[in-house]
């Protein structure tokens, strides 16, 4: 993993971001329904966040997107609370620290736009993330925020920013 860095997502890049993201809900075993497997946004993911306070990240490993993660405004809660949207990794990128630092680079983002809170929905069953949240300061909520749609996402964290 010597070539690999963070970066800003690029128009070129929409196709393999797309593909990252659904290989990973499909390893996952995520319905396609009621989750971001049938997020419109997934096929042109570099339109859906050209906004002041949006931004989209990926990881790169020698020219090959290895990773993902995003922050837009929390529909319904746009001024104060942000969400950290479709952070997903391939299988190649795990448990290397990775996720920490696309964490670390998001919730950056989000304080320098004023955001005063993050929150992440989530399955119960990806505990891996789960963990990755908890270890990041992210606290169980008792019900959802905002307007995801994602109906299929049962389990709702919220972070809040310092700083």
């Amino acid at each position: 993993m010597s070539a690999l860095k963070i970066r800003k997502i690029q128009p070129e890049d929409n196709q393999e971001v797309a593909k990252v993201i659904r290989a990973v809900l499909v390893e996952m075993g995520v319905p396609k329904v009621g989750t971001a497997y049938e997020d419109k946004a997934l096929d042109d993911m570099y339109a859906t966040y050209v906004s002041p306070r949006m931004e989209y990240f990926v990881i790169e490993n020698e020219d090959k997107i290895i990773g993902c993660a995003g922050i837009a405004p929390l529909k319904g809660l746009e001024e104060e609370v942000c969400e950290l949207q479709k952070m997903y990794f391939l299988p190649e990128a795990r448990g290397k620290g990775l996720g920490t630092q696309m964490m670390d680079t998001c919730l950056k983002f989000a304080k320098s736009k004023g955001f005063q809170k993050c929150y992440i929905e989530t399955l119960p069953y990806m505990k891996d993330a789960r963990k990755l949240y908890r270890k990041t300061g992210f606290q169980n909520l008792e019900k959802p925020l905002g307007d995801t749609g994602h109906y299929n996402c049962t389990v709702w964290m919220l972070k809040t920013l310092e700083g």
